[in-house]
């Protein structure tokens, strides 16, 4: 019985923030309660009570820790980036009209391969505040969020579920596979955001005077990002490279700490709905198959992508880069499916709003099952079981692949 419970107030917390997204915050924090009453007093089928609240938040504190770090460190990165005054350059870097929103997009995706998703979509974020005139369509920044996550599904360093794979001693070239399903859904989204963002505002070169760039600023942006790889790679705890290289800059640069509040607004929302997945009684994931993958990543919308991910690594035989792309880019198609759609709607608050992202940004869901299809094309099915303590991957054989 509290299994269903649980799952229903999970549904209606989901539900909730679809139809009161002004609301978001209170509703994930009361859905939060709710399910942490639920998980800590309704008894087991045996009459018993055996939930470890205090062992739970002790297992989660590290992903709690990195994610609240860094949307809150990154919040005052993509700040640095928009006083480096780079930005106002890039309106005469970037091809006018229609050519020019799409090649932002794929920097971003660029951008994200090589630094952290979150990153890639605050940067590219306020990009397109300064070169749109701060008139930017709800289906662009769908597109924005969709290009981060596609990009950073390719590389163990631009996503927390690849570097994950990685940990877990995956081939970072397996990984790599979900290029190709990246580049086919960019190419598709692409193409339709860039028109809608035409038709709203236009890409025009600029006619006046740019500020000069300050390289200062730029980089205090670089040592971030530099941190943020490292202490990723070396202790798995990019939020203290995060704040260890912004207490650096504060010597150079001083950040603008009144953006905080609404990034502290944002980091608490996300944190109480991975908080309240990581609840949920998944106890294991369908077998693994090419479908069953790409049904995680139409879930991973609603459910967070972390929790998902580890259930797979510990179930072991996926074909790790339909996973990547599965996981990493399905939280794009809504708003708070992924940490970088969470950090980007404190830029914009107009994107908080299910509907809205679904309708004008249909075009990232349907990205993601052309690019999908494209990799079970180009690539076929191979899955892949990790040995204990073993750096190479052996396959298994499994009748449902393609």
């Amino acid at each position: 019985m509290s299994t269903y419970l649980l799952f229903g107030l999970f549904a209606a917390t989901l539900i909730g923030l679809a139809r009161f997204h002004k609301y978001a915050l209170q509703i994930a924090v009361c859905g939060l309660f709710a399910v942490t009453l639920v998980k800590c007093f309704a008894p087991t089928p045996e009459g018993k009570v055996a939930f470890d609240l205090a062992g739970h938040l002790l297992h989660e504190w590290r992903t709690i820790v990195n994610l609240g770090g860094l949307l809150l460190g990154f919040a005052l990165l993509a700040n640095f980036f928009e006083r480096s005054h780079l930005p106002d350059r890039l309106t005469n870097v970037l091809p006018s009209g229609r050519l020019g929103a799409f090649v932002l997009l794929v920097l971003i995706a660029v951008m994200s391969a090589a630094l952290d998703n979150i990153a890639a979509a605050l940067i590219g974020g306020s990009a397109a505040m300064t070169v749109f005139r701060r008139k930017v369509h709800v289906g662009y920044i769908a597109a924005i969020v969709a290009a981060s996550n596609a990009g950073g599904a390719a590389s163990v360093v631009g996503d927390t579920t690849t570097t994950m794979i990685w940990l877990a001693e995956v081939s970072p070239l397996m990984v790599l596979e979900a290029a190709i399903g990246a580049v086919v859904a960019i190419a598709f989204f692409g193409y339709f955001a860039a028109r809608q963002q035409h038709a709203l505002q236009p890409l025009e070169k600029s006619t006046t005077a740019s500020h000069p760039v300050d390289y200062t600023n730029v980089a205090i942006v670089a040592l971030i990002i530099g941190a943020a790889i490292w202490t990723n790679i070396a202790f798995g705890f990019p939020a203290v490279g995060v704040w260890g290289a912004i207490v650096v800059g504060c010597l150079l640069r001083r950040p603008d700490w009144k953006l905080l509040p609404a990034a502290a607004t944002g980091a608490c929302f996300l944190l109480s709905l991975v908080l309240s997945a990581s609840m949920m009684p998944v106890d294991q994931l369908p077998t693994p198959t090419e479908w069953t993958t790409c049904g995680i990543g139409v879930v991973s919308a609603f459910f967070d992508n972390i929790p998902l991910t580890a259930l797979a690594i510990k179930q072991n035989g996926y074909d790790w880069g339909f996973l990547a792309y599965c996981v990493g880019y399905g939280g794009s198609m809504l708003w708070f499916g992924s940490s970088a759609g969470v950090a980007i709607s404190g830029l914009f608050p107009e994107a908080k709003s299910a509907k809205n992202w679904i309708l004008s940004g249909w075009h990232v869901a349907v990205g993601y099952f052309l690019g999908f299809l494209a990799m079970l094309a180009i690539l076929g099915w191979h899955p892949y079981q990790i040995p204990p303590r073993a750096s190479t991957p052996v396959p298994v054989h499994n009748p449902s692949g393609g």
